[in-house]
């Protein structure tokens, strides 16, 4: 069975800026709704939700850090074609 992994992101434009909300959730913010005030990805209206998916669905970058990261935890910034992620793994299966 493949493993799959129910993750959701914040998708900015800079290091920097992904950097200062990382800062942000790590001071206590919530990650939901930093989502949707910060995330320029059209995700970021559910909390940056993106659901279930497997490998070969996501851009290599964002599923290689996704499929390391353990449940619950908060990865980033992770450099894509799209710009910098933050990234919480909410589920696997």
């Amino acid at each position: 069975m493949t493993t799959k992994v129910r993750a959701s992101h914040i998708l900015v434009k800079t290091e920097a800026e992904a950097k200062d909300i990382l800062s942000k959730i790590n001071a206590g913010d919530d990650f939901g709704t930093l989502a949707k005030k910060f995330s320029t990805c059209p995700s970021g209206k559910k909390g940056g939700d993106l659901g279930w998916f497997s490998k070969g669905m996501m851009v290599k970058e964002f599923e290689e850090a996704s499929f390391k990261t353990k449940k619950g935890d908060i990865t980033g910034p992770v450099k894509t074609q799209f710009g910098y992620h933050i990234i919480k793994v909410t589920d696997t299966k």
